[in-house]
């Protein structure tokens, strides 16, 4: 819709994290930096938390994308609230083992022997399992009891764990202090500064072929940063909401003075979710149902637009062949006048086009 407005070949603000719009903030590179130490001892439990919304999932699909597969065999799980043998099934489903019908044991003989053999062809097993703050205190000792599969010294599963901030405080009950010592290196990713915010703005735009249009003003970048905290999918949220709002209104410089109308629509639309929302919700719950909501809003205002464009080049085609006929009969009538031979009536096919553009015959 508004992409051809500006001239980009795609949405430089989707929710859905794609690690092609990988925006390297010094947080993020140093999230980046542990999982490559991580990848290099090949050994243990590398922790990532971070806020909602702060880019772990990008990070992470950023990070498979760049892993050789002829080295390193990975898989990449989003946990729920699994118990723990479901946890373990699951685990060797995403490896591509199955376990239908099988005990306990004969899984973890399945995923041992699975995890020996990659190791046999000089193949790394990485997991990753995303979500993690849903995995409880069993289920993480589940994982720290695969991490002792070994042939001869050599550990044969490396696992990064991803979660929100509460996850670090699951890592902080006694019981799991056997997992803690498993852990070779933990960090949290924030919220972006201005400087990170504004170059994270820019870089999307960029990768969709942003040449200066739209003009962001300084002070727009400013209100961008205030209203959204400086968290990844809130700045996409309220970026789209921003380019929609200039395509709607035929704006091609944005000024802070747009960016906290719309901030303020957003606000408003978001009170009213929460307020609505079922019981049992929390805050978090119903800002996740609006970011969901809205994004539908959006793809439904996307078709509406598409619909009329299609209807608007339709018109215009009808309006040019018009004109053409208009410019015809001028140029019949013209040489008639002149003395040219030409006939009074048109041949059938002619004038029949004549009437499907004027509605009728003349």
């Amino acid at each position: 819709m508004y992409e051809s407005f500006y001239g980009f070949n795609a949405r430089p603000f989707q929710l859905n994290p794609d690690p092609e719009f990988f925006f390297g903030s010094r947080q993020h590179r140093r999230a980046m930096a542990f999982a490559e130490y991580g990848l290099e001892q090949s050994e243990g439990f590398i922790v990532i938390t971070g806020e909602v919304g702060a880019g772990k999932t990008t990070l992470v699909r950023n990070l498979l994308g760049h892993l050789d597969p002829e080295r390193v065999v990975a898989a990449n799980l989003v946990s729920t609230q699994l118990e723990a043998e479901d946890l373990l099934r699951m685990i060797a489903a995403a490896f591509g083992i199955g376990t239908k019908d099988l005990a306990k044991t004969d899984v973890l003989l399945a995923f041992e022997a699975f995890l020996a053999s990659n190791a046999a062809q000089g193949k790394r097993s990485l997991l990753i399992i995303d979500e993690a703050q849903n995995l409880d205190a069993r289920a993480i000792e589940e994982l720290r009891m695969l991490s002792n599969f070994q042939l001869g010294t050599h550990t044969l599963l490396q696992s990064f764990l991803v979660g929100q901030p509460e996850f670090r405080a699951t890592l902080q009950s006694p019981e799991l202090d056997a997992f803690r010592q498993r852990v070779i290196a933990a960090c949290h990713i924030g919220s972006l500064d201005p400087e990170d915010t504004r170059g994270y703005i820019e870089h999307r735009l960029r990768r969709v072929g942003w040449r200066d249009v739209p003009l962001i003003m300084p002070e727009a970048f400013e209100a961008i940063f205030a209203a959204s905290g400086g968290i990844p999918r809130r700045i996409n949220l309220l970026c789209d909401r921003v380019l929609l709002s200039g395509f709607l209104t035929d704006q091609r410089v944005f000024s802070a003075q747009t960016v906290n109308e719309v901030a303020e629509e957003i606000r408003a639309e978001t009170v009213v979710s929460a307020s609505t929302a079922g019981h049992g919700r929390s805050g978090r719950d119903a800002v996740e149902m609006q970011l969901e909501h809205l994004e539908l809003e959006i793809k439904d205002l996307e078709a509406a637009m598409s619909r009329i464009e299609r209807g608007n080049q339709a018109t215009l085609a009808l309006f040019r062949r018009f004109l053409e006929w208009v410019q015809t009969r001028e140029r019949l009538a013209g040489e008639r006048a002149a003395g040219a031979d030409v006939p009074a009536e048109r041949a059938p096919e002619d004038r029949a086009a004549g009437e499907r553009v004027t509605g009728g015959p003349q």
